[in-house]
């Protein structure tokens, strides 16, 4: 089972995360409502994707704290707004906290249940990135999660990861949770500190060519393009006899590709 104070801490605290992101945009003139809508969006995502995921009953509507948590969250972010956007350190932590926390016991839950590790991390980064990505959807945001030098996905992957192998190895559950969420975390605010991104995403421009057999080059054609459509030549070695008129010996002439270039004009 999954600490109620450890799961409503997580709401919470991605509920002041997404209401000081939201605070942030005066050109949408977000009311009240709207700016508690989004903290709440914020801090019930990543259990709700991860809840109906695992096929469980969703764990925000099984008391009344979660509600109450993530809404007061919300208007407490929104009223010191103000005071928080002077500490830009302080939100990015408040974010890979929040990564750190739903990524945890959605890795955790996934385990509890049955759920082979691979799918178990799965779950866990969802659950850690699902909250930022409802919010940039209600937002009308480009999703974060998509673009170069966020580095949600990677944090929340090692921590989810660190947590399937610390349990492989019976590691209590406590303490390898602690530990996915410090590795989350640092992954995270290092990632911010040192600019550390995934490459863009590039294709391959040009293939190299590769030489080709002597036996093949020598049976390539070359094509021609006329008014009446495209002439493929192959080379050939057949050769024709000219007829001359004195007493030399003739000549022989190559044979044409093209039908009737070869006909003797006389």
């Amino acid at each position: 089972m999954i600490p109620l104070w450890a799961d409503l801490l997580a709401v919470g605290i991605g509920a002041l995360q997404g209401a000081l992101f939201a605070a942030q945009f005066r050109d949408r003139r977000l009311d009240w409502l709207g700016v508690a809508i989004i903290g709440i969006v914020v801090g019930f995502g990543g259990g709700l994707l991860r809840d109906l995921l695992l096929d469980v009953p969703l764990a925000p509507l099984q008391t009344n704290w979660y509600v109450v948590v993530a809404t007061g969250a919300a208007l407490l972010g929104m009223l010191l707004e103000r005071v928080f956007s002077r500490l830009n350190r302080l939100i990015t932590a408040l974010d890979a906290l929040t990564i750190g926390l739903f990524g945890a016991i959605g890795t955790t839950k996934a385990l509890a249940l049955g759920i082979p590790e691979v799918a178990a991390v799965f779950v866990g980064v969802l659950a850690a990135v699902g909250g930022s990505i409802l919010r940039d959807m209600l937002l009308n945001l480009p999703i974060a999660l998509m673009h170069v030098g966020s580095l949600y996905a990677v944090a929340a992957a090692a921590g989810s990861g660190a947590i399937a192998v610390l349990l492989s190895l019976d590691v209590p559950v406590l303490a390898a949770a602690a530990i996915g969420v410090v590795v989350t975390f640092g992954v995270r605010i290092a990632s911010v500190l040192f600019g550390w991104s995934l490459p863009e995403q590039r294709s391959i421009g040009r293939l190299p060519k590769l030489p080709l057999p002597p036996f093949a080059r020598r049976g390539r054609g070359r094509t021609v393009t006329t008014a009446t459509g495209v002439i493929h030549l192959r080379p050939t070695t057949a050769s024709v006899p000219v007829v001359s008129n004195g007493d030399a010996p003739p000549h022989p002439r190559r044979r044409s590709p093209i039908p009737g270039a070869s006909r003797h004009r006389g």
